[in-house]
């Protein structure tokens, strides 16, 4: 006797295709769907959305099999979470169950089995349970066109019997119904939103494991012809979890945590959150987060304390099924998977893979332990570093005393040390939880305040601006500067070389960074001093070489700090340089052996601070002969130590572009990179300590890494210096003098950058600057000694800089460009 024909639509899809495998060999399956169903025993190409597909495939099916049917399963439907209205909902759901149903009359069909849904029905508070009898009130657009399907099958089934099965959540061992998946790849990730809700914590739904779903399909079909010509049942767990049980149990099972803290929003936050972060993720597709759109959408928040318990009494009674199943117990299952293989988990439930688990993949290591790895690593170090945070808590309670005890003769820097004090000591204390990362950002902007507020308030005692730079120094360095960086990826910390792909040397390394926080270290202690000046604590300055005006008794460097140029800034511009120049120690010390690739945006910022304003330095330096009259010690020893920290930071730019512009290449999203960091080409290599190496070798590197002095640019130095002073070298004077002030200045910025074998091209800059020097003579008024040493100088740099000079490393893609 040939086996019961069973139609399943939809038979493609997971749900179809475990119930093909599940009725096979008791029932002789078809499937029916727009693309192919391996797992029936015969599949016919079916478009639910177009009457005549429908027609055709079952005109098909009575051809080869005849007119009788055991029974037909309609599985097929459309869904989205976006909570948008879909032309399909209509097309699919409801007309095409509509027209399936009007042309299976033409056969003796014992039952017709449609899968519906729970959330059909009116959503209830926790306590009440939902059964058959209560009210049909969907709420939202899925639920709404599957409520329209099932009167279309009160229309539609004619003569045939039919049951609709109103189904919970559904989920099996890999994978679970969107709203369940997101939640743990919430937790899994500790994503911010993991910890928010908004809506009753108590309320839940109900859930079905997948061989339940089939286990009750089974029992429909074997009492087709036994059960009630309409027939509808509500199917799922009878207990149910709420989200904060479901909270707690996933943070327990992934991240060994008894309680998972989520905070209550309330909904005129969270409504507009989710709508603003709906329309601007991703600012740029691919750029940031791979241009996935963020699950939560705001109408989920009108849904937040919808209850689904169900009443399964009638299942019990008229199929003799209840769950064997239970969330609270596969979870753990569930969770199981996901940690043996998180991007196969993520792909399964249709979730796009955080960008860790992309580099994990890369990298061919397990994604679970790597951020594992990452996370253990991460407590330790913060667990090692609470001192600091305890620090920034007594220097939150100095802050908020020293006022008095100083005796601040300025309300404003009262309330100002007053209000950083309270905010500091807030973000000290959350800091101390090695979660909240963006608390030491907080703290660390209270530090850049309290740098910058004696400037914009014109601190009136030397005890304010002392006190405020000093304490912003440490509060910054302590809140930001001290291990772990809060903000650096997984995949970035966890795998990758230390030295960048075809490179010698390390351009992150310590004894790299060294020369610059060095020079940047002497750049501050002058700054501080002239602006104490500027400020009007100190009365005079020092400077050795350089007088003022005749009639006026402030020197040369005084007469710098107090001219036109400097009070034309709001604030005192000795205080900038002292600012920026605590910026870049600060920035300096921070970040691993790595941070060329772990923290790009600090190495940007970096370079931001040293090289456009060294540039600016030379600028100033350039018009105090020529505008203010006179030149300025401490001003020309800053000026010098900013300018030599060019060459020392350019190789860890020049690393960091190149890795930016590779995995670019590599089809990693630019933007998270950069803020985040990311693995590259190697093998990891921990973090070996530089110093254990003899002192005099640290020092070589330290000095040469990078950085060296060929002789013909060792001569084009001599002559930039030579231009600077020809006022006082050969009586020079007028635009003739000024000329050649700025060239030589202009000369000396281009050498010195150009000591940087990265930047060795830079030295053809010297050639335009050479011409300039031979015409020069012929434009403005000159002597016939000056004349000809503007000619000798202007051959000697264009003849200068032709050698390239040696070369002693290699600099990866960037090597091609040293010429």
């Amino acid at each position: 006797m040939a086996q019961p024909i069973v139609l399943v639509s939809g038979a493609s899809g997971n749900l179809g295709q475990s119930l093909c495998k599940a009725l096979r060999g008791r029932f002789y399956t078809i499937g029916l769907d727009i693309n192919d169903a391996p797992c029936a025993d015969e599949s016919f190409h079916c478009d639910f959305t177009t009457p005549s597909s429908i027609e055709l495939a079952l005109h098909r099916i009575k051809e080869q099999h005849g007119d009788r049917i055991a029974a037909v399963i309609h599985l097929a439907a459309y869904f989205d979470f976006t909570g948008e209205p879909n032309s399909l909902y209509q097309t699919l759901n409801v007309d095409g169950t509509r027209h399936f149903l009007s042309q299976l009359q033409r056969f003796a069909v014992e039952r017709f089995i449609y899968a519906s849904t729970m959330l059909v029905h009116e959503a209830t508070v926790p306590g009440h349970k939902i059964n058959e009898s209560s009210p049909v009130q969907p709420g939202w657009a899925y639920p709404e066109s599957k409520a329209q399907a099932e009167e279309a099958v009160h229309q539609a089934h004619g003569t045939i019997p039919f049951s609709i099965l109103r189904l919970a959540g559904l989920y099996d061992d890999h994978s679970a119904v969107p709203t369940l998946s997101y939640q743990i790849a919430r937790i899994y990730e500790r994503d911010i939103k993991s910890t928010m809700y908004s809506g009753d914590l108590m309320a839940g739904q109900s859930f079905i494991h997948e061989d339940d779903m089939l286990a009750l399909f089974d029992a429909v079909l074997e009492r087709r012809d036994a059960l009630p010509f309409k027939h509808i049942v509500l199917a799922g767990e009878p207990e149910v979890m709420g989200y904060q049980a479901l909270q707690n149990r996933l943070g327990q099972l992934i991240h060994g945590e008894q309680e998972w803290q989520t905070y209550d929003i309330p909904e005129f936050i969270a409504k507009p959150g989710a709508w603003f972060q709906d329309k601007a993720e991703p600012v740029v597709p691919d750029a940031f987060d791979q241009g996935e759109k963020p699950f939560i959408k705001p109408f989920m928040i009108d849904l937040a304390s919808d209850h689904y318990d169900l009443d399964i009494s009638h299942a019990r009674d008229a199929l003799g099924w209840q769950p064997q199943h239970t969330i609270f117990d596969k979870l753990a299952v569930m969770v199981s998977n996901l940690k043996a293989d998180p991007p196969a988990w993520y792909r399964q439930n249709g979730i796009v893979l955080s960008d860790w688990m992309q580099t994990a993949e890369e990298k061919n290591v397990n994604a679970d332990t790597l951020r594992e790895n990452h996370e253990t690593q991460y407590q330790q170090q913060h667990y090692g570093s609470l001192w600091a945070h305890f620090t920034n808590m007594l220097l939150a309670f100095w802050l908020l005393t020293s006022p008095f005890i100083l005796g601040y003769e300025s309300q404003q820097m009262l309330i100002s040390d007053m209000a950083s004090g309270a905010a500091l000591l807030v973000f000290a204390s959350l800091s101390l939880s090695w979660r909240m990362g963006l608390a030491r950002w907080g703290a660390g902007a209270v530090g850049l305040w309290l740098l910058g507020a004696p400037l914009l308030f014109w601190a009136p005692s030397a005890a304010a601006y002392l006190n405020n730079t000093l304490v912003g120094m440490l509060v910054l360095g302590l809140a930001i500067g001290i291990r772990p960086v809060p903000g650096v990826s997984e995949a970035a910390a966890q795998t990758g070389p230390n030295i960048p792909p075809g490179w010698d040397f390390n351009p992150s390394g310590w004894v790299q960074r060294m020369p610059i926080i060095v020079l940047a270290l002497v750049g501050f202690f002058i700054s501080r001093y002239l602006c104490a000046y500027q400020l009007g604590h100190i009365d005079a300055v020092w400077d050795p070489f350089f007088g003022g005006a005749t009639a006026n008794p402030k020197n040369g460097t005084e007469e710098v700090i107090t001219s036109s140029v400097s009070e034309a800034w709001p604030v005192p511009d000795a205080g900038l340089g002292a600012l920026t120049y605590a910026l870049e120690i600060i920035t300096g010390l921070m970040g691993s052996v790595r941070r060329w690739r772990t923290m790009p945006w600090l190495v940007m910022l970096f370079g931001i601070m040293i090289v456009p304003l060294g540039v600016v330095s030379i600028i100033f330096i350039i018009i105090q002969p020529i505008v203010i009259g006179t030149w300025c010690t401490l001003c020309l020893i800053g000026a010098a130590a900013m300018l030599i920290q060019i060459p020392y930071s350019l190789d860890e730019l020049v690393a960091t572009s190149e890795f930016l512009y590779r995995r670019k290449k590599q089809g990693r999203p630019l933007l998270r990179i950069f803020f985040l960091g990311d693995t590259d080409d190697g093998e990891w290599q921990g973090d070996a300590s530089e110093f254990r190496r003899g002192p005099f070798t640290i020092i070589k590197d330290m000095v040469a890494g990078g950085v060296t002095i060929p002789w013909n640019l060792g001569l084009a130095m001599l002559v930039g210096l030579w231009l600077m002073f020809t006022r006082l070298t050969l009586d020079s004077t007028g635009t003739m003098a000024n000329a050649d002030h700025i060239i030589g200045s202009l000369v000396l910025t281009v050498v010195v950058t150009a000591f940087a074998e990265s930047a060795r091209a830079v030295r053809y800059l010297l050639i335009p600057l050479g011409i300039g020097l031979l015409v020069t003579p012929f434009v403005y008024s000159a002597a016939p000694i000056a004349m000809v040493a503007s000619i000798l100088c202007g051959g000697l740099l264009i003849g200068l800089s032709l050698p390239k000079g040696k070369i002693g490393n290699r600099y990866g893609l960037w090597t091609k460009a040293i010429v």
